[in-house]
């Protein structure tokens, strides 16, 4: 089995667990470390970028930043280990020696499944970026300046909206920027662009889901104020004045390695994320309610 390793360049933490993750897996499979890497990191074995790094799954440790970037840049499947943050994407808490210990002897000995999500395919004008694991954000390029945008599904205009910006997520991205933006949790499996508009002129705008086979574009009409475009928060695109961005479903995909710790919604659990997470209410047998299994 080849493996890749991916980390944080920054996080020191993030280190600390990679070296920890390659002690537990020396000479029981092939691991090759995924550039860009800090210079001296302590870190020993094989080096490749990760775009041309070719695996049976990437090992990735840090926080959802550092899990989109490997999302982005290779198709293997992703073993997302959080480091400490939020790490919304991740499947498990390294900071929990026998969770990544467990995590690490399944992998090996192939015990998971891949979790296969939608990504957005990303035209910017004619020119097509790669793909979005979670979102594109359109807005201006001026602080404190609200923008005028066009929305068209399938070459129609759909309508016009005066707002700080505009957000087309995928279901996993539902949960990113478009949460703030008081866009809808959707659940990984269920495919469709989620379309979220930034603080709105109009408060009574709400947030649609469209169709995964639909074709979605937006287009900046203020005049005199440039717009740019924002890729899962990595990569930035200054737009020319009108130019349109277009997403659709790419037929490309994220895609995750999976231990069934926890199905669906039930990893946003102790993460803030959904409504109705309450760590400190009623369990099962309390008398309040029973609660949803682990």
């Amino acid at each position: 089995m080849k493996l890749g390793l991916a980390v944080h360049p920054g996080k020191e933490r993030a280190l600390t667990i990679a070296r920890d993750v390659l002690d537990a897996l020396d000479g029981r499979c092939e691991v090759t470390l995924a550039e860009p890497l800090p210079g001296e990191t302590g870190l020993r074995g094989p080096r490749e970028p990760l775009e041309s790094l070719r695996a049976d799954a990437i090992v990735a440790i840090g926080g959802d930043g550092t899990f989109l970037r490997v999302l982005r840049g290779n198709d293997a499947p992703l073993l997302a280990l959080n480091a400490g943050t939020v790490g919304v994407l991740s499947e498990v808490d390294a900071r929990d020696p026998s969770a990544l210990q467990g995590a690490l002897d399944r992998l090996v000995r192939g015990e998971y499944f891949i979790e296969e999500c939608m990504k957005l395919g990303v035209r910017v004008g004619a020119t097509t970026v790669r793909d979005a694991a979670n979102e594109l954000v359109l807005h201006g390029h001026r602080a404190a300046r609200m923008g005028h945008f066009e929305i068209s599904v399938d070459g129609r205009p759909l309508g016009r909206i005066w707002a700080d910006g505009i957000i087309l997520a995928t279901p996993i991205g539902s949960t990113a920027y478009a949460l703030s933006a008081f866009g809808p949790v959707v659940e990984p499996g269920v495919e469709g662009i989620v379309l979220v508009a930034i603080a709105p002129f109009r408060a009574a705008s709400r947030a649609v889901v469209l169709d995964p086979l639909r074709i979605a574009s937006v287009r900046s009409l203020a005049s005199g104020i440039p717009a740019v475009a924002v890729v899962d928060g990595q990569e930035e695109i200054p737009l020319q004045p009108e130019e349109s961005v277009t997403v659709y479903r790419s037929p490309r995909r994220s895609r995750f390695v999976r231990l069934g710790v926890a199905p669906g919604l039930s990893r946003l659990r102790g993460k803030g994320i959904l409504p109705w997470s309450d760590p400190d209410g009623p369990t099962e047998g309390s008398g309040g309610g029973s609660d949803v299994p682990p």
